[in-house]
């Protein structure tokens, strides 16, 4: 469901790099286009070979960005994080999505048109540097994912996704469970490894006292070794 215009400014409001650098007629602009769409678990937020029309923005809940590949099998390319930008390479590019998105639980994310985003991009500089850097980043650590994925081992790859996990969405109150409940087809896509070898790498990590799982749930108990598992692939 799409809601007006007034939520969505206030939530671009909130995010200071993109809102301060603006003039009062860019402002406008942007309060003015924006809207707020709320989405369900599994919900698709765009699809594979559809030509954008907006940027999307992640206000609440957990967005996957994934790509079908052979025999339909997903491979998760990033987790989107809070107030993180996405899905407006394409649209920049002038390409369709090569990627699909979709709600990993019920979620709230803020559109604005590409069209929009264009023309801020061509009348201040500071937005222009802001999406440059977003992309370099998001290049970089996409560079960073490929050799993590083709070099580490089975142990290293799962390693890793857990850890990239609790870095990007954090842990609940007690400082050790993870704030996201991904399943083991999930953890699979992330890690790049089949279903099956995602539950014997985590009963394998369970029973060595690496973590503990509660169905979804996943506790990391020895965040060290964990982390100098991922080192070492």
């Amino acid at each position: 469901m799409v809601s007006g215009t007034e939520n969505g400014a206030e939530a671009i409001r909130n995010i200071s790099e993109l809102w301060l650098p603006l003039t009062e007629e860019q402002r406008k602009l942007l309060t003015d286009n924006v809207t707020l769409r709320r989405y369900r678990k599994n919900d698709i937020i765009y699809h594979e070979n559809e030509t954008p029309s907006h940027l999307f923005c992640l206000l609440e809940g957990k967005v996957k960005i994934y790509k079908e590949g052979v025999g339909g099998r997903q491979q998760i390319v990033r987790m989107a994080t809070l107030n993180e930008f996405f899905g407006y390479r394409a649209g920049l590019a002038n390409t369709d999505y090569i990627t699909e998105a979709a709600a990993f639980e019920d979620t709230t994310v803020c559109m604005i048109p590409i069209g929009v985003i264009k023309q801020l991009i061509a009348e201040n500089q500071h937005i222009a540097l802001y999406f440059i850097q977003h992309l370099a980043q998001l290049l970089g650590h996409a560079d960073e994912h490929t050799v993590n994925l083709t070099q580490k081992h089975l142990r290293g790859r799962l390693a890793e996704a857990i850890l990239r996990m609790k870095d990007n969405f954090g842990t609940e109150d007690d400082g050790l469970t993870l704030a996201i409940a991904p399943s083991r087809e999930d953890l699979a896509n992330l890690s790049n490894m089949t279903t099956s070898n995602a539950i014997r790498t985590l009963s394998s990590f369970a029973s060595e006292g690496l973590i503990a799982t509660d169905g979804r749930r996943i506790t990391i108990q020895d965040e060290q070794q964990l982390r100098q598992i991922s080192k070492i692939g």
